[in-house]
Parts: C-alpha cells; sequence; structure tokens
C-alpha cells in the first residue's frame, strides 16, 4: 500500500507540488506499527490531483479530497486546507485551500496531526505530536473545546484513540470530553457504532469501557449499561459484586482477539436483570427469564445502533442460551448434539467461560462440554437423516404437521446412537411411533 502512496506523491511532486503522508499512518510508523491505510496530504487542488490520475474518484472535492485507484489500491489524497465553521458538527460550511502548517492545525489530536516525508523518510510536525508520542500522551490540537464542537464524534474517537494506543488522555483534553459528552447525541448512530466496534474489538477493551463510563459517554450511547449498577446477585454464585461489576469482569477475562457478536454477548447478556430482579420466599435472589428477555432487549440495543443482522442474531442467540450450560450434564446426547451444531456453538461456549470466571469460578460445565466436543468430534454432530417425509408417506402417513415431529424423534434417536441405518429406523418408527389411528 504505502507503494502506491510513494508513487502518488512523486508524480504530485514531479509536477511542481508538495506531497507528504499525513495522519494515523504517520502516528503508526513511528509507533512501530503496521498501517492500516496511506493518505497523501498535497499543496495541489482536486482538480490538479485529477489532471495528474484521470479516473480518480470526486466524492470529497468540496473538502479537498479525491481517492486515486491505482489497480486494487485506493489513495486518499487530500489538499492542504483550513475549515470555515462546523454548523452541523460534522463538516465544515467551506474549505480554504493552505498550507501544510495551516492544515496541521484544523486536525483532531496532536498524534494525528504529523507528516512525514517517505522519500527522505523526515518527520514534519507542526503541532508537538511527537512529544506526546513519546508521553504516550492523546492532546487536541488548539482549544479541546473547539475541535470537539467541530466534530462530535471526537468525543468517542479520544476514547477510541486512548484504548488502542494505550494513551493517557491529556487533562485538558479529558475535561473537554467531559463536558461534551451529551453532545455525542447529535452525531449519526452509524458513526457512533464504527467507534464503538473499535473500541470494543480492541485488546484493551475494559480500557475503553472505563473510559466510556467516566466521561459520560456511556450513559448517552448505552445508558442500558448503567442500569446494572447496584443490581444485587446471589453472593454464593457472584461473590465479585453486582451486576455491572461481573460484566465489566468479564470483558477483562476475554481472549485478545474476539468475533463482535461475541464480545457485544458478553456486555449485554445480563442485561435483563435489572427488570427481572426479585427475591423469593427464601431470601434468594432470583433473575428469571432474563435470558430470554435479554436476548429481545439485546435485539432492540443492537437494532438501534444499526448494527446488521449477521451480527445482531449470533448475539441474540448467545445471550438467549447463556443459561442453559447449567443443565448440560443433564441434557440427552442429541440435545447436546443440536446444542454443539449451532454455528454460534463457539461464542456460546466462550461466553459461557468468562460467565463462570467472572463469577464463582466453576469450570465443570465448561469442562464437560470440552469433553463432549472431543468424544463427537469423530463424526459429524448432525448427520444426514436416515429417512425423511416421503418415507412416511410410503409407507402410510398423511402430510402434515406431525410429519416434521416425527422425523425429529427419528433424527433424535439417530443421534443417541439407538439406530444408525435406514431399515433401523423404519423399524424403529413401527416400534415406538405407530402412525396415527393404528
Amino acid at each position: 500500500m504505502i507503494a502506491a502512496a510513494i508513487h502518488i506523491i512523486q508524480t504530485l511532486r514531479a509536477a511542481g507540488h508538495q506531497a507528504l503522508l499525513a495522519g494515523g499512518c504517520v502516528r503508526d510508523h513511528l509507533l512501530g506499527r503496521e498501517p492500516k491505510d496511506f493518505d497523501v496530504a498535497t499543496s495541489a487542488t482536486p482538480q490538479q490531483v485529477i489532471a495528474l490520475f484521470p479516473g480518480a474518484l470526486t466524492v470529497g472535492a468540496h473538502f479537498g479530497v479525491v481517492i486515486v485507484r491505482q489497480g486494487s489500491e485506493q489513495t486518499e489524497v487530500a489538499t492542504f486546507r483550513t475549515d470555515g465553521a462546523y454548523k452541523d458538527g460534522r463538516h465544515p460550511e467551506s474549505v480554504t485551500f493552505s498550507t501544510a502548517e495551516e492544515d496541521a492545525q484544523r486536525r483532531d489530536f496532536t498524534v494525528n496531526g504529523l507528516f512525514r516525508d517517505p522519500i527522505g523518510d523526515g518527520i514534519i510536525d507542526y503541532v508537538g505530536g511527537q512529544a506526546d508520542l513519546g508521553k504516550k500522551l492523546l492532546r487536541a490540537i488548539g482549544d479541546p473545546s473547539r475541535r470537539f464542537d467541530e466534530d462530535k464524534l471526537r468525543l468517542l474517537r479520544a476514547v477510541r484513540f486512548a484504548t488502542t494506543l494505550g494513551f493517557e488522555i491529556e487533562a485538558e483534553t479529558w475535561r473537554a470530553v467531559c463536558a461534551h459528552a451529551p453532545a455525542i447525541q447529535s452525531v449519526s448512530v452509524e458513526r457512533i457504532r464504527d467507534e464503538l466496534i473499535k473500541i470494543f474489538i480492541d485488546p484493551n477493551r475494559v480500557r475503553g469501557f472505563d473510559l466510556l463510563m467516566d466521561s459520560g459517554l456511556m450513559a448517552q450511547v448505552l445508558p442500558e449499561i448503567l442500569v446494572l449498577k447496584g443490581v444485587e446477585q446471589p453472593p454464593q454464585w457472584h461473590p465479585e459484586g453486582d451486576v455491572f461489576v461481573h460484566t465489566r469482569l468479564m470483558l477483562s477475562l476475554l481472549p485478545e482477539q474476539v468475533s463482535l457478536p461475541l464480545v457485544l454477548s458478553v456486555l449485554l447478556h445480563d442485561i435483563a436483570k435489572p427488570a427481572t430482579y426479585t427475591v423469593d420466599e427464601t431470601g434468594r435472589i432470583r433473575f428469571n427469564g432474563h435470558d430470554k428477555l435479554g436476548a429481545e432487549m439485546t435485539g432492540d440495543i443492537l437494532r438501534r445502533l444499526k448494527f446488521p443482522n449477521d451480527v445482531i442474531e449470533p448475539a441474540q442467540v448467545a445471550v438467549e442460551h447463556h443459561m442453559a450450560f447449567k443443565d448440560v450434564q443433564k441434557m440427552k446426547k442429541s440435545t447436546l448434539k443440536r446444542m454443539m451444531a449451532r454455528p454460534t456453538w463457539p461464542d456460546e461456549l466462550a461466553l459461557h467461560r468468562v460467565d463462570c470466571l467472572g463469577s464463582n469460578g466453576l469450570l465443570d460445565n465448561y469442562e464437560f462440554m470440552q469433553a463432549k466436543a472431543e468424544e463427537f468430534s469423530s463424526e459429524p454432530l448432525i448427520p444426514k437423516p436416515l429417512i425423511n417425509g416421503r418415507d412416511l408417506m410410503a409407507i402410510g402417513w398423511q402430510p402434515g404437521p406431525q410429519l416434521g415431529q416425527i422425523l425429529t424423534k427419528v433424527q433424535d434417536a439417530q443421534l443417541e446412537g439407538v439406530i444408525t441405518t435406514r431399515e433401523e429406523a423404519l423399524e424403529w418408527l413401527r416400534a415406538y411411533a405407530p402412525m396415527p389411528g393404528k
């Protein structure tokens, strides 16, 4: 990817323009990280860039941004600029093409305001970004309140960068984040969602969780999490504390690499406990039905944040079934196999593991399921059915709902190992499931 950016820089310079790498790729280079993309900043106007790179995409030309395509590579090329007023909290009303130094001043954080000459390998720093990188400090460029007024999403970006970089947020910048937190409501849900994903997928996700809480941003974007605070749990099963403490602890116990549905299911698995809290006649705290209601609430929350269905549905399944693990050692083999055959099963098992470690620490059911996975590994969990509906009708069954029900019973017998051939299945039918009216 850097080769494409260097080619663009060389072409721009050959035409008499200044051109540098800018932003996150410079920061990541100095931190020894592999940049995800390489952005170019230049003194060339969008029209001059397009003239040099025919076929460039001009979707952001109004803001001085052009996308240059070279084969499969796409590189963002932005003209040095200063921004006018941000009346919508996202886009400037106008831009004025300017110099590299002025361009640096309009960016969000000092560590993102650096330029790099990849040919001479020199760093150009107008905002003190190198010093802040050395201190592992996230600092807004100029007046923090003004930076956050310009683009409210920068509030979440501050939390995200502090999380993913492992940086502290400079004191004045942090005060501005806290003061402006309610303004995040004016940002589109999609942009909020995308920042939350980056925070919670990161291995340092607990740091992000804490910053969201302490800044007041969690109250704005996921207020349901705050309701978990102070919801007591049975101490014999949850010596760690209330539902909020339990949820945060589970996040800390996840492996570094997680799927998005898994981390969301951990975050939301007990989201219905406040609504289902009761105390029975013995004085024991109960949360009857919190798994089923929690799955519904999970769907509602994730749809509100406009997550796609391929994230919502597996997260809901994991939440809905997370209490089933307490009964696995009493389940029939067929029930276990159907449970383990769900595509969400690896995440369900991972959720159960941290649920145990984040409470009583008992892993007997987790270890039981691992042993069963080994036991069942020599053949498909759900093998090809021995008979089908046509076979049933051929021996006199009538079409209808009963056909599906009886086929499920036959398959259960197959999963239990009671029957293994078509002939045994038909014999089992005659003995245990005679046709209606026979």
